[in-house]
């Protein structure tokens, strides 16, 4: 199985205050753990206006602009900050996404990996939050809807926290089933169960500190896996948050670095059966560094066929 792995060392550029969990580090261990795997390498391109506009208003774009600064940091909230570089690796991040689905949609590859920073899933239409600027895996989404004709197709999410922003962004769009499991109560303090999405689209499955993984396959099992099987989704998204992990400073679930295998192994047997295997994954969270590389190098061995 080809797996596409996306990246760009603008995302290296984007920097936070020190001690600041959402680090520069976090892509360099990415990158160092995946350096020996077989993956088809691509440099993410710069994603065009109108891929960014799919998700977001021009007042965003704009304000973002605005802020950022030709030297130091500016702070959009007590955890959001814009460096010099910090724009370039936002659009970089969400053409990251829509390269993968380019390479899946095209037949060069049968999974995608995007490995790129800032994360995304916590913004929403006007608000730059949670380390986040563009919500990367939605702009994806609607590119394969409206690019390449697709009808339907899903967002999975299974970072510790809540992906509210991909929720705002998609929760009125039919064509788009997005699933969360996330601890609560834990920031953003979204994602409730009853939160389902105008058109019933929308599947969070709250769980409390100390999940693990047995509790996590359940509601996966019984919860979000069936909801997707059910929709039958012509592309599956992942959002591969791997703050799940016992050892991360920002979550309190339990889980091993390899549940994350066998979570992917559960996605990627489902993903089979609806649309091909046709995958496209992007890393969100993950803030302990031997956890998160551990976490991506068992999501990234299943998503190529690896057990």
């Amino acid at each position: 199985m080809v797996t596409a792995l996306i990246t760009h060392s603008a995302c290296l550029g984007h920097d936070t205050p020190p001690g600041h969990p959402e680090r520069v580090e976090r892509l360099r261990t990415v990158l160092a753990v995946l350096d020996g795997m077989d993956l088809q390498r691509h440099e993410a391109p710069m994603a065009a206006e109108a891929d960014i506009l799919r998700v977001h208003p021009e007042s965003h774009l704009r304000a973002l602009r605005e802020a950022a600064p030709e030297e130091g940091l500016v702070a959009l909230d007590g955890d959001t900050f814009l460096s010099p570089g910090s724009l370039e690796a936002a659009w970089r991040c969400v053409g990251a996404a829509l390269k993968g689905v380019d390479l899946v949609l095209g037949g060069q590859a049968q999974t995608a990996f995007a490995a790129v920073r800032p994360p995304g899933h916590h913004a929403e239409r006007e608000t730059a939050m949670g380390f986040c600027l563009f919500g990367t895996v939605a702009a994806a989404a609607k590119y394969a809807l409206d690019h390449h004709g697709l009808a339907r197709v899903a967002i999975l999410d299974f970072d510790v926290h809540h992906g509210n922003g991909t929720q705002d962004l998609v929760e009125d769009d039919p064509r788009i089933l997005f699933c969360s499991s996330h601890q609560a109560p834990l920031f953003p303090g979204t994602g409730a169960a009853h939160e389902t999405g105008a058109d019933d689209n929308v599947v969070n499955v709250p769980l409390p500190a100390g999940t693990d993984w047995p509790t996590l396959r359940r509601a996966w099992n019984r919860t979000i896996l069936p909801r997707v099987e059910a929709f039958a989704p012509e592309m599956i998204f992942i959002s591969a948050g791997f703050d799940c992990h016992r050892a991360d400073p920002l979550g309190g679930m339990t889980l091993e670095a390899a549940d994350f295998g066998l979570l992917t192994e559960r996605i990627m047997e489902v993903a089979e059966e609806c649309c091909g295997g046709r995958v496209v994954s992007v890393l969100e969270g993950g803030y302990d560094l031997a956890a998160l590389a551990a976490g991506v190098a068992e999501h990234v061995n299943v998503l190529k066929g690896g057990a």
